[in-house]
């Protein structure tokens, strides 16, 4: 229902958190990655603005699927490691009715959320039905939000994880549940699902690493230009969140000149099957209707 502006709620980060789990979000995702890939989804590609005489960006994500809503993010890589978070945003949702603004939502939580339910969502699909090893690389936020996710939708059987800095990660390990593993190479063999986490510039996990089959779902960003995956990981069966997005902002996709396989909604869909045995990237820049979807759930759980 449209509200006036002085009655606008806003919804905090611990509201939000109280309200989302990860089996409703994951399957409001997946309904939305159908709707986006099925052409039933208006959005754009999103704007990136780089913020001068900082490592930073501002990007703008209007999408209107079944909620209507913009988020406005900030990316600040220099506050990693400090109290402020490197992912900042906030979400306004409009009434698809007649346009009023029906409640402003604080969208740290939901882009962390929503990222790890898309891999969640994504893995139920491509990863074996019973992991004999998950690896997660990095020890960020994403590295605790996969790890809580993918358990909703998978037994994750032995979790390693791997981090750039020792200390970080082996605190991470900790912190969910894993055995750290210092080199990258063993980290990696063997494991039946790859989380890479990171906001590496330059990759962090070679093809040649790679169990045959293996799921490997890659979400860090650093630039369009940046890099988690080598070409030959990349030389994988390739699946994004939007082809648009992906062309324009993966730097996975943009510097391995790798053939897009498939959206993740065509997938998800049935509409286009993974070859039996094949290695299955889901590379994601994330997309507005992502936000959008969680928000929308969000919006209804808390109203």
């Amino acid at each position: 229902m449209a509200k006036g502006l002085e009655a606008l709620p806003f919804y905090s980060e611990a509201a939000i958190a109280e309200v989302l789990d990860w089996p409703l979000l994951i399957d409001a995702l997946e309904r939305a990655m159908i709707a986006f890939s099925a052409g039933e989804v208006v959005q754009p590609v999103r704007q990136m603005l780089p913020v001068p005489g900082q490592d930073a960006f501002m990007g703008a994500m209007p999408a209107i699927g079944e909620a209507m809503a913009v988020k406005i993010v900030t990316l600040y890589h220099g506050n990693a490691g400090t109290g402020i978070p490197t992912h900042q945003a906030v979400i306004l949702v409009f009434d698809r009715d007649n346009g009023s603004p029906v409640a402003v939502l604080d969208g740290r939580l939901i882009t962390e959320m929503r990222t790890a339910a898309c891999s969640a969502a994504a893995s139920r699909k491509l990863a074996v039905a019973t992991p004999a090893v998950t690896t997660i690389m990095g020890s960020g936020v994403q590295a605790r939000a996969h790890a809580s996710a993918l358990a909703a939708v998978r037994p994750l059987g032995e979790l390693r994880l791997w981090a750039r800095s020792e200390a970080a990660g082996r605190a991470c390990a900790d912190e969910i549940g894993a055995v750290f593993v210092a080199d990258a190479e063993r980290a990696v063999q063997g494991a039946d699902i790859v989380v890479c986490a990171t906001s590496a510039t330059e990759p962090i996990l070679t093809g040649g690493w790679l169990k045959p089959g293996a799921f490997v779902a890659a979400v860090g960003w650093n630039g369009k230009d940046g890099r988690e995956l080598d070409d030959a990981a990349m030389a994988s069966t390739v699946i994004v969140d939007s082809r648009d997005a992906a062309r324009d902002q993966s730097g996975n996709v943009r510097g391995s000149g790798c053939a897009i396989f498939a959206e993740l909604g065509e997938i998800l869909a049935g509409t286009r099957t993974v070859p039996e045995g094949a290695t299955a990237v889901y590379d994601t820049v994330g997309i507005a209707i992502m936000d959008v979807a969680a928000a929308g759930l969000a919006c209804d759980l808390l109203g």
